[in-house]
């Protein structure tokens, strides 16, 4: 069987026949109110005529909205069913869903996305915030997602369990389930679809600095990490230069320092890890001894070799090694196959 979840805010009079259409072509419709409230009554009671409603008494945002589906279709379906998203103000076209779907049953492992093509036709909103959450993305996982925004999306049933657990309340839900699937494995695949905007996409309930900040806080959340993390380091470097220590030395211990720092604070605030703290810990121990070793040998390539003042190559080393320090963290030391139970 296919199903189809529309998580629905103040929907237009046409979600009644975005329903009704969906059911015509097989799909058991399960759409959720989120908190629209009295004046959009009527529109529900009318879609229930095609789908399943479940109403949220207020609005929580897209990603609990989402999750409340998931939460109903969970023991309603078999593993052989797929499941897809839809946004409710009709800019998804429904034959798309379908070979979504389609392409979900033959590849059940895999989370596969609607991949929409930006063009000058495009409101300028939605070209510039896809742009910049692509390279976000790439920029947090080494993966490259085109159409990371998409509210199409497909999976089998087999995965329904993993999609009750990625946190996430609005808009962020959808971007922590392509940084779920990174960690895990997961394949990511893209199909092209019709980009349909209406009304210059006047309809989206998409707040852009609270839901932007929602959907970009990891990546602050680390950049604010390793700032602190360097401040530690660059002071206590700094001062050692001051008292005549040599560059090497005092690059040594400042980062040996900073180095206990980063790992508590990213363990515990930038990636909540919860596994095993010993083992993260020898894993930390042992990038932390790499990084250094390479941060050694490119401040003395940049002090001795090219003869920088050595507070000048510090900022430069660390800027080198900061997006590799990123990914290798992510991937190598607080990744969720690390997790007991993973």
């Amino acid at each position: 069987m296919k199903f189809a979840v529309i998580p629905a805010y103040e929907p237009g009079e046409d979600l009644t026949e975005i329903a009704s259409a969906l059911k015509r072509r097989g799909f058991e419709v399960v759409v959720v109110d989120d908190g629209s409230g009295d004046t959009y009554a009527g529109i529900f009671q009318k879609t229930g005529n095609y789908a399943h409603v479940i109403s949220c008494p207020v609005n929580r945002g897209k990603g609990h909205a989402l999750k409340a589906a998931f939460s109903w279709l969970r023991g309603r379906v078999g593993d052989s069913d797929a499941i897809v998203t839809l946004d409710c103000d009709g800019q998804h076209g429904l034959e798309d869903a379908v070979k979504l779907c389609d392409a979900a049953r033959r590849e059940p492992d895999a989370l596969f996305l609607g991949s929409r093509r930006q063009s000058a036709a495009s409101p300028l909103r939605s070209r510039f915030g896809n742009a910049v959450t692509r390279n976000v993305f790439r920029f947090s996982t080494g993966l490259t997602v085109y159409d990371t925004q998409t509210g199409l999306r497909a999976f089998s049933a087999q995965l329904l369990p993993e999609a009750l657990e990625i946190p996430g309340e609005r808009y962020e839900y959808e971007m922590n389930a392509l940084l779920y699937c990174s960690r895990r494995g997961v394949p990511v695949r893209e199909i092209p679809i019709e980009t349909i905007y209406i009304d210059g996409n006047s309809g989206s309930h998409f707040r852009p600095v609270s839901d932007s900040w929602r959907v970009y806080q990891e990546i602050f959340k680390f950049s604010c990490s390793s700032f602190l993390g360097f401040a530690v380091d660059y002071a206590l470097y700094s001062s050692l230069i001051l008292f005549g220590v040599a560059p090497l030395s005092a690059n040594i211990a400042a980062r040996c320092v900073s180095a206990s720092v980063n790992f508590s604070v990213n363990r515990r605030f930038v990636f909540q890890y919860k596994g095993p703290l010993a083992a993260s810990a020898v894993r930390y121990a042992a990038l932390a001894l790499g990084i250094l070793i390479c941060n050694s040998a490119i401040l003395f390539l940049l002090t001795s070799g090219l003869g920088l003042n050595p507070l000048p190559a510090k900022l430069v080393t660390e800027a080198i090694l900061f997006l590799f320090s990123y990914l290798a963290q992510k991937k190598m030391i607080f990744s969720a196959q690390f997790m007991i139970g993973a």
